[in-house]
């Protein structure tokens, strides 16, 4: 039935990739369905600011609960399912090394199995992380590039990235992950770094004084905008063979150099107002992140259009707008 409209399972679809998954995927015609841990308690602050609230329809689900996970699936009758959900802070995975391993790993190994035993066909989307990466000495990672994680929350991405090539090889499912670099927009909360940033910057501009702690501002990231890298997870599933992909700009910058832009588009100096704190310098941090995303240019047809600048830019007028 090639006109019958799809269904689409996107576990935790409340944070900032959920919900812009989830316009996108509207926009295309599915019938969307989303989790969260406890949907009674969840504010879905991102899918009311995104305008798709009403238009989803949200499940209740304990990832790390294999009876949860199957009844989710049996009840939305998924074609395709984004495994988006788990903790997602590098740096409290330190702090929570546990909680963070059971909603990554776990939760994959449940989604898989429950997929493995349900009656008709599903596509599996799992979000990787280049954190899997480690320190790869400032050179380009691709998909061949060996995994060293510096983390928990690298450690338990890996683990879910090979749960998902040994279900992909050993049963036939049609599940990849996307090994996806720093993306980040105006739904990104506080305590990821560049959304601190813009919120400290644009105080400072309005009050006209303030200072801002960060760690390391050495480090080097590949910074991409958000709502073009769910076009990216849709994009691996309708291709006929399932396969992982890097997504990334392919372009490196500093911490140094996201404040300075930060800063510069609200007519600041940040060095009058940035200091280092040494709370913030996390214990195994990757110093260079570069990504080669050529295949998913090559096989996918996806190449980002904004870099490191143009996020700055579009996080600060929104943060302004707002």
């Amino acid at each position: 039935m090639p006109n019958r409209q799809k269904n689409a399972l996107i576990m935790g679809i409340s944070g900032q990739d959920g919900a812009y998954l989830a316009r996108f995927l509207l926009d295309k015609g599915y019938r969307v369905f989303g989790t969260s841990r406890d949907v009674q308690m969840s504010s879905f602050a991102n899918l009311r600011r995104l305008e798709v609230m009403e238009r989803v329809t949200l499940l209740s689900v304990a990832v790390t609960d294999f009876r949860s996970v199957l009844q989710a699936i049996i009840r939305s009758e998924p074609d395709e399912i984004y495994n988006l959900a788990g903790q997602s802070s590098v740096g409290l995975s330190f702090e929570q090394p546990m909680e963070t391993f059971e909603s990554i790993s776990v939760a994959v190994i449940n989604l898989l199995e429950a997929i493995r035993f349900f009656e008709r066909p599903v596509r599996l989307y799992n979000a990787g992380s280049s954190e899997c990466f480690g320190n790869t000495q400032g050179l380009p990672a691709n998909e061949e590039t060996p995994f060293r994680p510096r983390s928990p929350y690298a450690v338990a991405k890996s683990a879910a990235f090979w749960e998902v090539a040994n279900y992909r090889e050993a049963y036939g499912l049609y599940a990849c992950s996307g090994i996806l670099f720093n993306h980040e927009s105006p739904l990104r909360p506080e305590r990821f770094v560049t959304q601190k940033i813009v919120a400290a910057a644009c105080r400072i501009a309005r009050e006209g004084k303030g200072e801002l702690s960060l760690g390391n501002i050495e480090v080097q990231r590949d910074w991409g905008w958000a709502p073009e890298y769910v076009e990216a997870m849709w994009q691996m599933l309708q291709q006929e063979v399932a396969d992982d992909y890097v997504i990334a700009t392919g372009k490196t910058f500093s911490l140094e150099d996201f404040t300075r832009q930060v800063f510069e588009h609200l007519d600041l100096d940040w060095t009058s107002h940035v200091r280092t704190n040494p709370d913030f310098i996390r214990p195994t941090d990757i110093m260079v992140s570069r990504a080669d995303p050529s295949k998913a240019d090559r096989n996918l047809g996806w190449r980002a259009q904004f870099t490191m600048p143009d996020v700055a830019r579009m996080m600060v007028e929104a943060r302004i707008k707002a």
